[in-house]
């Protein structure tokens, strides 16, 4: 039974959660590499994967994967809603003393699991997955991540570690404290920092993806960067502000200048060309600062709704097997 209200009652010594849309072709590996690592190092352990409205065969083969009496579960949502949205579900299921969050496309290898759990067990609460190398991502791709963590570090109060992503191990108290929260709009690597607790990191290269297409567009990284920074941050209001006083403080400066060039013989009529730059910086100005605000106002109005972060169509193997 999906549960939506208190955390469950810690079972298992370990949960694994993995959002999984149209990753078809991957599942069969994950399976297999994942299976093997969890029967070594973690012989009591649960799997849910949390299947994000896949249109592909990922729903039939769940149902293959996640079988009675079986450690896999399976939630079906009954639409996409967001790789945020899935985490969010396995968090509230799992039963786990610890839990862990990775991707489906093993560029998160199940291999790390051993080394999550061993600082774990040293008596670190959060233990992130920090990236050294990213295969097969083009420079564009390297230079905005690059860049977008060094801004996140400098603009928010919230030490937000650099180059780490949702794969982490999180003790139970932390999962607990995570779930509570009651903000709709989760970008869960910044929560987890907001948490505080004991953190350690290990690091890793990252892999290409084992097969398909990646599901995380460029569209979608730059709206989860600005969900990030919004969401911990007030700097760009503070920069919307400033802008309008630098701006108010030039124009005040000109006219003054315009004053003295008129009083002293030379002024002069000038071409439209200025005039036009003006008005367009001016109005750049002004949407850009209206964007911004819309951005905070967008938060509050989903925050008001209450409307669920998800809704669950079925799932596969509900109690699992011990």
């Amino acid at each position: 039974m999906i549960h939506a209200g208190a955390p469950p009652t810690p079972g298992v010594e370990l949960s694994v959660i993995i959002p999984v849309y149209n990753e078809e072709d991957t599942l069969p590996e994950l399976r297999k590499r994942l299976g093997e690592v969890l029967a070594r190092v973690a012989p009591d352990h649960e799997v849910w994967l949390v299947n994000d409205g896949s249109a592909d065969a990922t729903e039939r083969m769940l149902g293959t994967i996640c079988t009675p009496g079986s450690r896999w579960r399976a939630i079906h949502f009954s639409r996409n809603f967001g790789h945020q949205a899935a985490v969010a579900a396995g968090l509230r299921n799992a039963t786990g003393r610890a839990v862990v969050v990775m991707d489906a496309d093993l560029q998160d290898p199940p291999e790390l699991l051993e080394q999550l759990l061993g600082r774990w067990r040293e008596g670190y609460e959060v233990v992130y997955a920090q990236r050294v190398s990213r295969e097969r991502e083009g420079p564009a791709k390297r230079g905005f991540a690059w860049a977008y963590y060094r801004v996140l570090q400098a603009v928010t109060p919230v030490d937000i570690p650099a180059d780490t992503g949702d794969f982490c191990l999180m003790d139970r108290k932390v999962v607990d404290a995570l779930v509570a929260l009651p903000e709709r709009n989760r970008y869960i690597r910044g929560l987890r920092a907001w948490l505080g607790f004991r953190q350690a990191a290990v690091q890793f290269e990252r892999a290409a993806r084992f097969a398909g297409e990646p599901k995380y567009t460029f569209r979608k990284s730059l709206s989860l960067a600005i969900n990030g920074i919004v969401s911990f941050s007030k700097q760009p209001l503070r920069i919307a502000t400033w802008f309008g006083l630098l701006v108010s403080l030039a124009s005040f400066l000109l006219g003054i200048w315009f004053i003295i060039l008129r009083l002293t013989g030379g002024f002069e009529i000038r071409g439209w060309a200025s005039t036009v730059v003006i008005i367009l910086f001016l109005g750049g100005v002004q949407l850009l600062t209206i964007g911004i605000i819309g951005e905070y106002l967008a938060r509050i109005y989903d925050e008001v709704k209450q409307r669920p972060l998800f809704v669950v169509r079925s799932v596969d193997n509900p109690h699992g097997g011990h």
